[in-house]
């Protein structure tokens, strides 16, 4: 089965998504505060689901949030649950230079997961 890529334009309160085996992009960047995040990110965690099965050797997963509210940020840990579960897997967080509370939960997700993580501040 062929995964089909997932591409969504990022809102005010919804992160851009691209997840593209293909080309190796994995990425969710900007805010996230949908009304019903499980709902939301139903779709990328049956994506990885099915990744998992046919995974690419690497696969380097961006974080880039501005915001997250508390609904996503248990989502993400479950994305970072499955990604977990794919070898050779590496995220890279991104956070502004300004922003410790990124950085901070970053940290956090990074030790409730075995995944190595990349700090990556802009």
């Amino acid at each position: 089965m062929s995964l089909d890529v997932i591409n969504l334009e990022g809102t005010e309160d919804t992160p851009k998504i691209i997840l593209d085996k293909n080309n190796g992009i994995f990425e969710i960047s900007g805010r996230s505060l949908p009304e019903d995040a499980a709902d939301f990110y139903k779709p990328v965690l049956e994506w990885l689901e099915e990744y998992s099965k046919q995974a690419n050797e690497e696969t380097n997963f961006i974080f880039k949030l501005e915001y997250f509210n508390t609904a996503s940020s248990k989502l993400i840990l479950d994305i970072l649950s499955k990604l977990e579960k794919i070898n050779g897997t590496t995220i890279t967080w991104y956070y502004h230079e300004d922003d410790e509370d990124m950085e901070e939960a970053g940290t956090e997700f990074s030790e409730l997961v075995e995944v190595p993580f990349e700090f990556k501040s802009y």
